[in-house]
């Protein structure tokens, strides 16, 4: 008598910088008869170089990496390799990590408090194009949307712009005019913390700004708030 086939296991990519913590996620999910990790990286780049070379269906991604931080990954990733379901599993639970991440492709998005179970719901379910997203970071999300809500206006800088500002170091340079924060920033663009920072230090080299307080002024000269 003639018996259908076994599904396959799911092949999935493991990303995280810490040793311990890849090894670790590497055994456990192996331990799992549907899961079948091919490969593993230290970094971003490793990760996409891993992915070209195991066309896995899945990558379980951390945000905080060295070379390629993991929203970069996810940007690339998601251009080059579509057909992979993106799933973060990071400690950042901030608005401005979960939006930045989600908008660069992520499906999922799980805190490394999740267990071994949670974290293979959310590989299946994303190789299927379901996102999961656990409870704590939904609240954030909500969170984030009512102050929103609640904001002044987004910057809306002019289409000429001084010293080779490009649209988006003009946005930030307003915002930065206005007093915000960089955690702020990060959260009103949706971009994460490290992205303002080389954003901030862009701006800084083009407008000969030393300080914040330079920025303000440079800001007012050029009519930009």
């Amino acid at each position: 008598m003639n018996t259908a086939a076994e599904p396959r296991p799911l092949r999935i990519v493991v990303a995280d910088d810490q040793a311990s913590v890849r090894e670790g996620l590497v055994v456990l999910l192996d331990l799992l008869p549907d899961i079948e990790v091919v490969a593993s990286a230290a970094n971003g780049e490793e990760a996409i170089q891993s992915v070209t070379a195991t066309h896995p269906d899945a990558i379980l991604l951390d945000l905080h990496m060295p070379v390629l931080d993991g929203i970069e990954t996810a940007r690339r990733l998601s251009a080059e390799h579509p057909e992979v379901a993106i799933v973060v599993l990071t400690t950042y639970d901030d608005d401005a990590s979960i939006i930045a991440a989600l908008r660069a492709g992520a499906r999922s998005y799980l805190t490394k408090d999740a267990d071994r179970a949670d974290i293979a719901q959310a590989l299946h379910g994303a190789v299927t194009g379901l996102s999961v997203l656990d409870p704590a970071i939904q609240a954030t999300l909500l969170g984030a949307a009512i102050s929103r809500s609640e904001q002044r206006p987004d910057p809306n800088p002019p289409e000429t712009l001084p010293d080779g500002l490009t649209r988006r170091e003009a946005e930030i340079l307003i915002l930065i005019a206005r007093g915000m924060t960089n955690p702020d920033i990060a959260a009103r663009l949706y971009l994460s913390p490290h992205t303002i920072k080389s954003h901030i230090n862009r701006i800084f080299a083009k407008t000969g700004a030393s300080d914040r307080a330079a920025v303000v002024r440079y800001a007012n000269d050029h009519d930009l708030v």
